[in-house]
């Protein structure tokens, strides 16, 4: 990819700060041929493809042109499940490397998760950790808030734009020690959702389920063991219960990492009959089967655990029918020498985000090949960018190339393959459970509100300015509840297509445009 300054006169100042010249752009309404100017960190226009640039066109009037020939040009990707470990956990992970990661892989927001020490349970530290990462991101970002169930209420005071979607786990995690396991506060959280508009967010695995198993089984020894020892039962349990409440509340409910065709079933079910529930599915999920953990070990020790071949088509089956709102890393680093302890001690969870572009569009078209990548590409930007743009609050800047919203972009070449090495990882922890399979799509150049943040060199890249923005939530419509967002109206309403231009939708709940709502 080449870029070039503009070659417009100091008497003329350059109308456009940037033109990305020459590729296909993926948009909502599928692939095409476009240039795309860019102005005070906005897409100014698309506009018809310019050629080389020379004489009065649009390359002369731009303060700086990237070449796209022979490149997608994707919205920049939206990772809404990310752990970068601040703070308390910064030895894992942090903003400066989890950033990098996340623009080396074509991510320009992520979506943080509440579980770090201290955890995000009190609105009072929304301050804190905005000042720690500020000056550190190279990505623009939101957080999912926690709950303490010693201080449900708390969710009451969270302000505008803030508080509008907390993440629950339903299952121990040894960084989140709010758990939910009684129904009483489980109902009261649902009920704080639906008088507040917020959208809940679950770690759906049933520790009853866990623990009456641990009860009657000694703790594995071996990774092969380890599924066995958080069976799909549990999270099927957790799952209708959670189906049931979404139904009676009316809250928006996304379930996050869902990993068994059982999961599948019931989610996209549920969503068919109108009830206000949507699902993610991880890139690990998408890739790995039990098969692999005797060679991986504990790198694919996670929770949920890497489930069977059955289950892997069914998720991918829920990709392509657009059954599955989105796609996430659920980047969770840990140190080489924590996934070096014995079996039973070892933490759950992987690095993810720089690798999510590759895994996926590998696996989408591995699996569909006779499609071309200008029919796939828009299918995969609607789990990636568009459809957590939309569920998140996100969309009036964020999820698609439209004029007016923000210059979020990622060229791409989407036909070279590559491969993960140690020496190209850019998360702290320094290892990659993807090193030596097969990933697609070189990322070559990402865009960041109209600002290079990384171009591909050959070796580890180079970076931009780390500016990234806190992202607050839109401000709540009048006659709206108050302290969350839009979310839960928003789910009640008809059915709407699943984000593939070429295919209607299957009775799933209409997208809820700028609905306040993460995982």
């Amino acid at each position: 990819m080449h870029t070039s300054p503009g070659h417009g006169g100091p008497a003329a100042p350059a109308p456009y700060d940037l033109l990305v010249r020459g590729g296909t752009v993926v948009t909502p309404r599928g692939s095409e041929r476009a240039d795309i100017a860019v102005r005070a960190g906005r897409i100014a226009a698309l506009l018809p493809p310019s050629g080389n640039g020379s004489g009065e066109g649009p390359a002369a009037r731009a303060a700086r042109v990237l070449d796209a020939s022979g490149l997608h040009v994707l919205p920049g990707l939206i990772d809404s499940h990310v752990h970068f470990r601040t703070p308390g956990l910064t030895h894992k992970e942090e903003w400066s490397t989890g950033s990098r990661a996340a623009v080396a892989g074509g991510v320009t927001t992520v979506i943080d998760m509440p579980n770090t020490v201290p955890p995000l349970v009190e609105p009072a530290e929304l301050a804190r950790r905005r000042a720690l990462i500020e000056g550190r991101s190279l990505v623009d970002y939101r957080f999912h808030a926690g709950i303490d169930t010693t201080r449900i209420e708390a969710m009451r005071e969270w302000p505008r734009g803030a508080g509008s979607s907390f993440k629950v786990f339903l299952s121990g995690h040894h960084t989140a020690p709010t758990v939910v396991r009684e129904e009483a506060d489980l109902r009261r959280i649902f009920a704080l959702a639906a008088e507040g508009g917020a959208t809940l967010l679950f770690h759906s695995e049933d520790d009853t389920v866990f623990a009456l198993l641990d009860r009657w089984q000694p703790a594995p020894t071996r990774y092969a063991d380890y599924a066995r020892h958080r069976p799909r039962t549990g999270a099927l349990v957790a799952t209708a219960k959670l189906v049931r409440l979404a139904a009676e509340y009316r809250v928006a409910t996304h379930v996050v990492h869902v990993a068994t065709r059982e999961e599948a079933d019931l989610l996209a079910a549920a969503a068919a009959d109108g009830i206000p529930v949507t699902f993610e599915v991880t890139g690990h999920h998408l890739t790995f089967v039990d098969a692999d953990i005797s060679r991986l070990g504990p790198r694919i020790r996670l929770r949920p655990a890497i489930r069977d071949d059955p289950d892997r088509r069914r998720l991918w089956e829920a990709v392509h029918e657009g059954e599955a709102a989105t796609i996430g890393s659920d980047h969770s680093p840990h140190t080489v020498e924590e996934k070096a302890r014995p079996v039973p001690d070892v933490p759950p969870g992987l690095p993810g985000v720089q690798e999510l572009f590759g895994t996926v569009w590998h696996g989408l078209r591995s699996r569909r090949p006779e499609e071309s990548p200008d029919t796939l590409l828009p299918l995969l930007a609607a789990r990636l960018a568009l459809r957590p743009a939309q569920l998140f609050g996100l969309a009036s800047r964020k999820g698609s190339i439209e004029a007016g919203k923000d210059a979020d972009l990622v060229l791409v070449d989407a036909a070279a393959p590559w491969t993960m090495t140690p020496d190209r990882v850019h998360a702290k922890c320094g290892w990659s459970a993807y090193e030596g399979a097969p990933l697609l799509g070189v990322v070559h150049t990402t865009v960041r509100r109209g600002q290079v943040v990384y171009q591909e060199t050959g070796e580890r890249g180079e970076f931009g300015v780390p500016d990234g923005q806190w992202l607050a939530a839109p401000e709540v419509p009048a006659g709206t509840a108050a302290y969350g967002g839009t979310a839960a109206a928003a789910y009640g309403r008809a059915a709407a297509g699943n984000g593939h231009p070429e295919k209607p939708g299957r009775g799933h709940a209409e997208e809820p445009g700028d609905a306040c709502s993460l995982h």
